[in-house]
């Protein structure tokens, strides 16, 4: 019976590494994101932090990637900028690889 214990408190943990390293290479992909448009936009380097801030913060505005998407999207068009969404959903695409490479060469 304690192997079956010791099995479910291993997966258990397991499940939750997952999904805290997942959380981490999403924010990480975010701020990541959050500095490219800054970038794109000419901000400050004032604005470009508190810029890879909000994108971090608009992930939580619901489930998938949309949140981010959307608000990017907003923001580089109102800057005059000449981003698509699917240039967007690339560099989101790409920022996730990135963002998982930095993670675990911490590691």
């Amino acid at each position: 019976m304690t192997d079956f214990s010791d099995r479910e408190r291993a997966e258990e943990a397991k499940f939750a590494m997952d999904g805290e390293t997942a959380f981490k290479i999403a924010a990480r992909r975010n701020r990541l994101l959050g500095e490219w448009a800054a970038g794109l936009m000419s901000l400050t380097e004032e604005e470009t932090d508190a810029y890879k801030k909000s994108v971090v913060q608009a992930d939580f505005e619901e489930a998938g990637d949309e949140d981010v998407v959307r608000k990017l999207l907003g923001d580089l068009t109102s800057a005059g900028t000449n981003v698509t969404e699917a240039d967007i959903r690339s560099k989101l695409d790409e920022m996730a690889v990135e963002a998982k490479r930095q993670l675990m060469s911490e590691s």
